[in-house]
C-alpha cells in the first residue's frame, strides 16, 4: 500500500476573482473559455461574448475559479446549489 502524500491529499482551493488583479482574471478567463470548446448550440457565440458571460457568473457567483495544488492548475467550475 502506498500511502498518500500530503500533497495529494490536498483539496482544490476557491480563489476568489476580486482577489485578482484585472489581467489576470481576464486570462483565467480566457483560458478557461478557449480550453472548454463550449458548443453554445445552433447559433455561434464570439469570444468576447463568451468571455463576457463567464465574467458575469463570477460576478454573480454562479461560478468560481477553483486551484488544484497537485495539478497546479486553475479552472472555473459552476457552483453547486446550497441544499435547504
Amino acid at each position: 500500500m502506498n500511502p498518500e502524500s500530503d500533497e495529494e491529499r490536498q483539496p482544490p482551493i476557491v480563489v476568489p476573482h476580486t482577489d485578482l488583479s484585472p489581467d489576470a482574471l481576464r486570462g483565467v478567463i480566457e483560458s478557461f473559455v478557449l480550453r472548454e470548446g463550449t458548443d453554445y448550440g445552433e447559433r455561434d457565440v464570439d469570444f468576447e461574448t463568451k468571455v463576457a458571460q463567464v465574467r458575469r457568473q463570477l460576478d454573480r457567483r454562479e461560478a468560481e475559479i477553483v486551484f488544484d495544488p497537485v495539478s497546479e492548475s486553475i479552472g472555473i467550475v459552476v457552483r453547486r446549489p446550497f441544499s435547504s
